[in-house]
């Protein structure tokens, strides 16, 4: 959905605790049609990314090439954008929409799709199949301002299997975030709470944005407006029970989408928010 968002200046710089935002490298411009980008995802061996825009946007993900440029359109007809917030794919290529942005809290629809890797050179395409999903937790809709817990901007898939990183909306924001996880199959389920964490209790430095998953499955990177949370050296699927790293940006903007390039390279992407951002970055670990 689009979001309210506060531009701050500070004339106070945040001490960083591993980078300088000088490791933050501008790669292109993202192409002008492109307003809203809220995830993308990477090919390596065509150096091609994949993106979507959010709620109120067309049901579409769009291919961009090393330049930045624009180079396919792919609709897919039998997918409605409720609020598209994050992009991922498998091992094999195959491409996963999540269609579960939830700003309220209130949402009873959420779901994920899936697009074959053989559609993707086709202008229209059909998810082969959709994971509808809700979390047994949540007990009302919407929950109380104190437990609006249930919006998410960020997952990705891993061995059969998405692990989705919610975005806290409550009062008195504190940073806690819930990993859920969902396996990878047609049909209706219920998300898994696997575990929790948290950030920080300064919503617009430490409200997740999205999340990523390294090629060798090491690393787990999850977004900010301007850092990068980083877990290393969990076991399985306890991602939050490894070492928890701040890397600082010192660079503000509506930071939404992000992915691993290699095991050590991340790419980034902003929202274009008064005349700031619509870039895709390099960071590097």
């Amino acid at each position: 959905m689009k979001k309210s968002f506060l531009i701050i200046c500070s004339i106070v710089l945040l001490a960083c605790q591993k980078q300088s935002g000088s490791d933050l490298k501008e790669l292109y411009s993202l192409p002008k049609k492109l307003k809203e980008v809220s995830g993308i995802t990477y090919f390596p061996e065509t150096q091609t990314l994949y993106t979507l825009e959010d709620s109120g946007n067309k049901n579409a993900i769009y291919a961009i090439d090393s330049k930045g440029k624009l180079a396919k359109t792919i609709t897919i007809s039998n997918a409605t954008n409720v609020d598209w917030e994050d992009i991922t794919k498998d091992k094999s290529g195959n491409i996963y929409i999540g269609d579960f942005g939830n700003n309220d809290n209130e949402r009873r629809d959420l779901c994920i799709y899936k697009v074959a890797k053989n559609q993707l050179n086709n202008d229209v395409a059909k998810a082969e199949y959709k994971i509808s999903f809700s979390y047994p937790e949540q007990k009302e809709f919407p929950p109380k301002k104190k437990e609006m817990f249930y919006d998410v901007e960020g997952f990705f898939e891993q061995g059969g299997y998405f692990y989705l990183f919610t975005k806290n909306r409550s009062k008195g924001f504190d940073g806690t975030a819930f990993i859920y996880k969902i396996k990878n199959a047609a049909g209706t389920q219920k998300a898994v709470k696997i575990g929790e964490f948290k950030t920080c209790s300064n919503y617009n430095h430490c409200v997740l944005t999205s999340a990523t998953i390294s090629p060798d499955g090491k690393k787990v990177a999850l977004l900010s407006h301007d850092k990068v949370l980083l877990f290393k050296g969990f076991k399985g699927d306890l991602f939050h029970k490894g070492t928890q790293t701040e890397l600082n940006l010192n660079h503000f903007s509506q930071k939404e989408a992000i992915v691993f390039k290699d095991n050590n390279t991340l790419l980034i992407a902003d929202e274009k928010t008064n005349k700031i951002g619509g870039k895709l970055y390099e960071f590097k670990l």
